[in-house]
């Protein structure tokens, strides 16, 4: 049975007696309500570190006023199962007071690669990533971090400001977990109807057709733009949040398909917000 603990203190201490010990750690941070694509995350841990530590927070300050904290999924208890599952070794589940206390103040902002995609559709989140995950690396003193490329500009901005800040952890990205039909596996699934749920599709058709034009020699941004715009707005329950092609590295928008180039969405199914990716070679 996995251990819980809520208190930075009493995980502190654990992590410092398995350091005594040579072991080393994987850290995986999640908001919760965990699915498959969390445990690939924990299964991947688990094949390279001695020691797995799972979070688990809902994050208050990565959450604009008009998002879904009050109503963010959560079920610890399937968590814990799916954590067990998994081999982990320590739960870190606090409460908000314990990860920002009384007059908390400070913050992890990185620049320049948060301009772009979810950056710009919402102001302020990706300083609230950057401090949670900061402050996370901070307390478990993790060897290897471990993120899904579903979120590949969180996955950058970590890896930028790990790099940046001199922060002594492997940052691991791992692939995308799917649907049998290509839905991403995310969290925000479950707020979707059954109507909405098959309506969501249009996300992964859309990144299909994006490869396949570009394997098909389509070169020119605009137009591969244009085309998968048109084909996500032939289903009447989505509506466009972002669709972009960026270089994979910088994450600025391109003219020209060439290189590695990230193909990324947002799009409203309904009132949830759903993302997803791929890499174009070239």
């Amino acid at each position: 049975m996995s251990n819980v603990i809520t208190s930075i203190s009493e995980l502190r201490a654990i992590v410092k007696s398995w350091k005594q010990e040579g072991k080393s750690i994987g850290l995986v941070p999640t908001m919760g309500f965990l699915h498959e694509g969390h445990q690939s995350l924990m299964a991947r841990a688990k094949t390279e570190n001695d020691k797995i530590v799972v979070s688990i927070f809902v994050n208050p300050m990565q959450f604009g006023p008009k998002e879904d904290l009050a109503s963010y999924p959560r079920d610890l208890e399937q968590d814990l199962q799916r954590c067990d599952n998994e081999g982990v070794d320590v739960i870190f589940h606090p409460e908000a007071s314990e990860m920002y206390g009384i007059d908390f103040s400070s913050s992890v902002d990185v620049t320049g690669l948060t301009e772009e995609l979810c950056g710009k559709s919402r102001p302020g989140h990706f300083k609230g990533v950057c401090t949670v995950v900061s402050k996370l690396f901070n307390i478990v003193q993790a060897d290897r971090a471990y993120f899904g490329q579903k979120d590949a500009q969180q996955l950058a901005v970590i890896r930028r400001m790990v790099c940046d800040m001199n922060i002594d952890v492997e940052v691991v990205g791992c692939p995308i977990v799917r649907e049998e039909d290509g839905l991403a596996k995310s969290s925000r699934n479950s707020y979707l109807s059954p109507e909405q749920r098959r309506a969501a599709v249009c996300l992964y058709r859309a990144l299909q057709l994006g490869q396949t034009l570009v394997l098909e020699g389509e070169r020119d941004s605009l137009t591969v733009l244009a085309r998968l715009k048109n084909d996500i707005e032939r289903e009447p329950l989505a509506k466009v949040d972002y669709i972009s092609l960026v270089d994979a590295d910088s994450l600025r928008p391109i003219e020209y398909v060439e290189g590695r180039v990230l193909c990324a969405l947002a799009v409203y199914i309904g009132r949830t917000r759903l993302i997803d990716n791929c890499t174009l070679s070239v």
